[in-house]
């Protein structure tokens, strides 16, 4: 992974950094809940780019809990988000069972070994600091896996593992995001 190309979108939306002051992880998130306790269906569309009949079709699969007085909590947002910047590159049902794999039954949050907006800093923290390496290598994104969860506390034996095997997947899956973003915009340039 030494083709330092950089994404200067929040992962998982449509917002460019340079617009948000820079932030992502959970100062993104404290910025969209700042002055409420939820987001709506169509803040949700502006700031990801997925469509209303793409979230219910989630909802109806059971990828994404339902919302709660057509609101959106900061962990729901975050979980759609993880989803989203994954899915260009992933399988929709390998996602939501890789997202099953560290928090269990989607409408259990007593089965959950992380909160999703904690796992969406943790994953937006390991690509930034993954940027500044000049060749970034999977020893690399391990070692900065171990120091940006170093203050994760383990639910139950195990955890801790599940979570780093998760984070490597989606940190991997999301860099060949990047890259297939950047081919397809290349190749659209050599085409026209």
């Amino acid at each position: 992974m030494n083709l330092q190309i950089k994404d200067n979108f929040i992962p998982g939306t449509k917002l460019l950094r340079s617009e948000i002051g820079g932030v992502t992880g959970l100062e993104f998130l404290a910025k969209i809940f700042f002055i409420s306790d939820g987001v709506m269906l169509t803040q949700i569309r502006d700031i990801s780019g997925i469509d209303g009949s793409t979230l219910q079709n989630w909802t109806k699969r059971g990828w994404v809990a339902n919302s709660k007085l057509k609101k959106y909590d900061i962990n729901q947002v975050a979980h759609i988000l993880i989803i989203n910047m994954l899915r260009s590159c992933m399988q929709l049902d390998k996602i939501a069972s890789l997202i099953q794999y560290i928090n269990g039954d989607i409408d259990d949050r007593s089965d959950d070994i992380i909160a999703d907006s904690v796992l969406y800093d943790y994953i937006c923290k390991i690509l930034d600091r993954l940027v500044s390496y000049d060749v970034c290598s999977i020893g690399s994104l391990n070692q900065e896996i171990v120091s940006v969860t170093a203050d994760y506390n383990e639910k139950f034996p195990g955890a801790r593992e599940r979570l780093t095997n998760a984070l490597e997947i989606i940190v991997v899956a999301y860099y060949a995001s990047i890259i297939k973003k950047y081919s397809d915009t290349r190749l659209d340039e050599i085409l026209v």
